[in-house]
């Protein structure tokens, strides 16, 4: 670090909180939810539905309304889906029947917020992200939150990493954005922010870029 954070931008998924299951989309019912609609549907055609989401995911330029989504998939395998089904795709769950915070992430940030840490969130999500936090107690910790859905754009555009310091009213210099990818924590780094890269799984970070492997290592940084 080249001086001592004034406040932390953090990313949400795989920072903060976890599927259950592991697989981020679709969601964890989306299986079950298509077969209940269409009950002939194969397994493999959902294997392969789900390949096409993930297709689609990567072909976006920001986070894709997740009704285009879902029907790119069900399109894809020859479903032309109904609006029950897309909606049934999308119904609302408890989050904690579907994510998890990582087990340090509360009590992390609680000491953080203490210390009065400012924090933002910068994530590649929907606007729903804000919703989901506080379900699963993260909805008092943050003061601002950088969304791709709704600024329409993703990581790494500048926009991202700059809507959330602005918000917190410090310079790029003074925030240390964290996130599981290296490749956006470098982007950050470029852009005049300090960077660490969460790397839960212990594998080393590319060189220029630090790596913590727990939320708790924050706690010495900042």
């Amino acid at each position: 670090m080249t001086s001592t954070p004034q406040a932390l931008l953090l990313d949400s998924g795989g920072v903060l909180m976890r599927p259950i299951g592991g697989r981020w989309h679709p969601r964890a019912d989306f299986e079950a939810t298509v077969k209940a609609h269409i009950p002939h549907v194969s397994d493999n055609e959902l294997t392969e539905a789900i390949r096409e989401g993930d297709r689609f995911m990567a072909a976006a330029t920001s986070t894709p309304d997740l009704d285009d989504y879902h029907r790119a998939m069900l399109t894809h395998i020859g479903i032309q889906a109904s609006a029950n089904l897309v909606a049934a795709l999308v119904r609302e769950v408890p989050p904690a029947s579907v994510l998890e915070t990582f087990p340090e992430v509360i009590p992390t940030l609680t000491k953080l917020r203490a210390r009065g840490v400012p924090m933002a969130v910068v994530s590649d999500a929907w606007p729903n992200l804000p919703d989901l936090h506080a379900a699963l107690g993260l909805g008092d910790f943050f003061a601002a939150y950088a969304i791709s859905a709704v600024l329409g754009c993703s990581k790494p555009d500048p926009r991202m990493y700059h809507h959330a310091s602005g918000a917190l009213g410090l310079a790029p210099a003074e925030c240390l954005f964290v996130d599981d990818d290296p490749e956006l924590v470098a982007a950050a780094i470029a852009l005049g922010y300090q960077g660490c890269a969460m790397r839960r799984d212990g594998e080393t970070a590319p060189d220029g870029v630090p790596a913590i492997s727990s939320l708790t290592e924050l706690l010495d940084l900042v």
